[in-house]
């Protein structure tokens, strides 16, 4: 298909697990020049969403442009199914190339008879395996992944293959057991040299398929899929030591703000909490443990000093991040591809690294864990330089891309279409944002509607839930479920979330006859 300044190609930028106050341009006590160049050169949203604060249900929005409660990826350890429709698949059928590089987790570590998975064990090490298979995987034609963050077992596919070839035969000294023989204690400085790391393999390959397509002449859509700052909390040197602890803001818990929350809220607090009256599936429920230890490797109880020390380490694995997407987006101007490149940069959900006394993530719909970072660069076509309040969601990015590339957005596509808003011709699309969260069939099944200030989350057979004033209580302190003096607004929000649920219901056909 011949190139049009009015198809443009896509370069889809992802972090994982990132939060939102984490870019240089907008705290001083961070460095990220690269994430700074894209905000300077197109439209930051400081009201952007994921569907659901874990991997797989908002990764599987991400492609099909559905809620998790929709696609059927409800959950981490469930798999997105093949038979749905991918933006991929849209995208190939347009013209376009399609390629992910680095994280998928579209499917769980574990395979059964009935749902097989890739990203398995024992398949994803299966190397002669992986020699030969780079796509078809969920709508991309190119596929070359990995399954581990930082240095978990699960090493193996692509990346393994990549750091043999790259002259690293022991790789397997730097990753966790069965896999590996790393020292689980080892926390903090990553040994493993800057060169072998997932960031420097991402931005290579990324940058090799961008030189092909620019060779071939072909328009693509990418998705650039990096793994940081997913705790464990591991970063090669000199990165370990870019930020001083003590020079660092600490988030921390306001004593009695759990007191009017759903018990899980204040159990987190415990030394030894009981939570298994919500167990179901026998799995491990994300969050739901004490948030008083540190979670990976060898637990220990964390000191104020630790604190620090996560936070500066979360902090180096974004500027090591940084720096290989300044890579990526150098390589798009030598090859003179930026000009008709959409670039959007975000990420998958947020992190909590010591806000409302809270770690890493899980079932506490709070905007460090829900709202992500999301910035749009298009030149020419999206205002530069600019904020946009205008709420955001990580399903419209499917139906968004879509849209400017004059492709038609399936029916199944529940996300809204925000070119509009992306160009500065309308104020918004959307009035609120939908946020689901599911660990176990019944007892732990949430759902959060957000409007411009206030946000209700409510829960499956439970009678406590969460009311947030967002514009006069900012940093959710003050939790108004029960108070008798904002009952009018409970009703109205209640109603409103109804009507939201009601809204995103999909139409698959329009009605074509009377009867």
């Amino acid at each position: 298909m011949p190139h049009s300044t009015e198809r443009p190609n896509i370069l889809f930028i992802s972090s994982d697990q990132q939060h939102w106050d984490t870019i240089g341009a907008f705290n001083e006590e961070i460095s990220t020049p690269n994430i700074d160049r894209l905000v300077k050169e197109g439209m930051y949203f400081n009201r952007a969403y994921c569907s659901n604060p874990t991997c797989t249900p908002s990764r599987a929005s991400i492609i099909t442009g559905e809620y998790p409660s929709q696609h059927g990826a409800w959950s981490l350890g469930t798999k997105l199914q093949e038979d749905r429709r991918f933006v991929g698949d849209e995208f190939q059928e347009a013209g376009y190339q399609t390629a992910l590089i680095g994280k998928a987790h579209f499917q769980p570590l574990q395979s059964t008879e009935e749902f097989s998975s890739l990203e398995a064990y024992p398949h994803l090490q299966d190397f002669d395996f992986w020699k030969e298979f780079y796509g078809p995987f969920y709508g991309f034609n190119h596929v070359e992944l990995a399954r581990n963050h930082v240095n978990e077992a699960h090493i193996g596919q692509h990346y393994a293959l990549w750091m043999e070839e790259k002259g690293l035969p022991n790789w397997r000294d730097y990753f966790l057991p069965p896999t590996g023989n790393m020292d689980p204690s080892k926390t903090f400085t990553w040994p493993l040299p800057e060169e072998y790391h997932y960031n420097t393999w991402i931005a290579e390959r990324t940058n090799r398929l961008l030189e092909h397509y620019k060779e071939n002449d072909e328009h693509f859509f990418l998705w650039t899929s990096f793994f940081d700052p997913h705790p464990e909390y591991l970063v090669p040197e000199p990165w370990d030591t870019m930020y001083n602890p003590d020079d660092l803001t600490i988030p921390d818990l306001v004593p009695g703000e759990h007191e009017n929350n759903p018990p899980h809220f204040g159990k987190t607090q415990e030394d030894n909490p009981d939570f298994s009256y919500l167990q179901e599936s026998g799995f491990e429920i994300h969050g739901y443990t004490s948030h008083q230890y540190y979670q990976y490797g060898d637990k220990f109880k964390l000191s104020q000093q630790d604190k620090k020390k996560i936070v500066a380490t979360y902090y180096g694995m974004i500027s090591m991040m940084d720096k290989y997407i300044g890579k990526i987006l150098d390589k798009l101007d030598d090859l003179g591809l930026a000009e008709n490149t959409m670039v959007v940069f975000t990420s998958d959900h947020g992190h909590f690294f010591g806000q409302h006394g809270l770690q890493a993530k899980g079932g506490f719909h709070y905007e460090d864990v829900i709202k992500v970072p999301f910035i749009a660069r298009y030149p020419s076509k999206i205002p530069a330089g600019q904020s946009n309040d205008a709420m955001q969601s990580l399903v419209d990015i499917a139906p968004t891309f879509l849209s400017f590339c004059n492709i038609e957005i399936p029916r199944t596509m529940t996300g809204k279409d925000q070119q509009s808003v992306w160009k500065k011709e309308k104020e918004k699309v959307r009035d609120h944002i939908l946020c689901e969260f599911r660990h176990e069939i019944t007892t732990i099944h949430q759902k959060t509607y957000v409007n411009e200030r206030y946000k209700i989350t409510v829960y499956y057979n439970q009678t406590y839930g969460e009311l947030f004033d967002l514009q006069n209580d900012p940093d959710e302190l003050n939790n108004l479920w029960e108070d008798e003096n904002y009952l009018e607004l409970k009703k109205d929000l209640l109603l409103r979330y109804i009507w939201a649920e009601l809204e995103k219901e999909p139409v698959p056909m329009p009605r074509i006859a009377q009867a």
